[in-house]
């Protein structure tokens, strides 16, 4: 059992976006694989939460890139748990290249729910020795407050909401967008995301920093709408975004995307 768990990959054209990088929803993949693979070989994984029908689920995720792995280059995956308590536990990860510089890192926290009710069941079952807790924090800013955004109302009654700076996007989830616990995959709202900006706005900047939060689960024919407000971030753009649900306004995910100039 090793506290920090890496594991070498080499980026395929299947995997690559069209600058030819490592695409984004491969990425988020990739650093949800590695951590259901170290959280198995501690013995904390879904696996050993058969009998109770419980696994982890994500609830909120940062990643931060200085650069991504180019199409047919290798790239190392490190993670390591940050800190565990009875609640949840945060996990982080660094993004190196084959030649050991740092191209990014991540933090996330994660939670165990009842696969039956859908409710978190905590973390008190587990009995996680003291030193496969590493504690150490990659040196990103911690993910910001969601907060509402508000279409068609004046900038005088958001009362510390955000403006949306464009109509609302409407999606309905579908059997695609769907894990194995039968709510929305994590990938599919990153790549929801990634689609309300054009081909030309990818050429131009790339993807500096991704934060997603989840509020409520998305379900199976759930009809949604995302809002989106724009602001200027330096050289940059800042997009911030809330998933809805369309029939109540049920808030499901609050995300950012921070874009800088290449």
């Amino acid at each position: 059992m090793e506290p920090i768990y890496t594991e070498s990959h080499f980026l395929s054209a299947g995997e690559a976006n069209a600058e030819k990088e490592m695409a984004l929803p491969i990425l988020v993949a990739k650093l949800i694989d590695i951590a259901t693979a170290h959280a198995n070989s501690l013995g904390i994984g879904n696996p050993s939460m058969n009998d109770i029908h419980a696994g982890w689920v994500l609830s909120r995720l940062t990643i931060e890139m200085e650069e991504y792995p180019k199409v047919n280059e290798s790239y190392e995956i490190s993670t390591w748990i940050e800190s565990f308590n009875r609640h949840f536990s945060e996990r982080a990860f660094s993004i190196s290249s084959s030649d050991g510089n740092i191209l990014g890192y991540a933090r996330s926290i994660w939670m165990v729910m009842d696969t039956d009710t859908h409710v978190n069941v905590g973390l008190s079952h587990f009995n996680l020795a003291q030193e496969l807790v590493v504690g150490k924090n990659p040196p990103i800013q911690r993910q910001a407050k969601h907060t509402t955004i508000i279409y068609g109302e004046d900038g005088e009654n958001l009362h510390g909401a955000l403006k949306a700076t464009c109509p609302p996007f409407d999606y309905r989830f579908m059997y695609c967008d769907l894990d194995s616990y039968r709510h929305v995959n994590t990938v599919r709202y990153v790549i929801l995301l990634l689609n309300r900006f054009s081909l030309e706005d990818f050429d131009s900047f790339y993807v500096k920093r991704l934060e997603l939060s989840f509020l409520h689960e998305a379900k199976y024919d759930m009809d949604t709408k995302l809002l989106r407000s724009d602001s200027s971030y330096g050289d940059g753009e800042l997009s911030s975004f809330l998933l809805q649900k369309s029939v109540d306004s049920t808030p499901l995910l609050f995300a950012r995307i921070l874009r800088c100039r290449r």
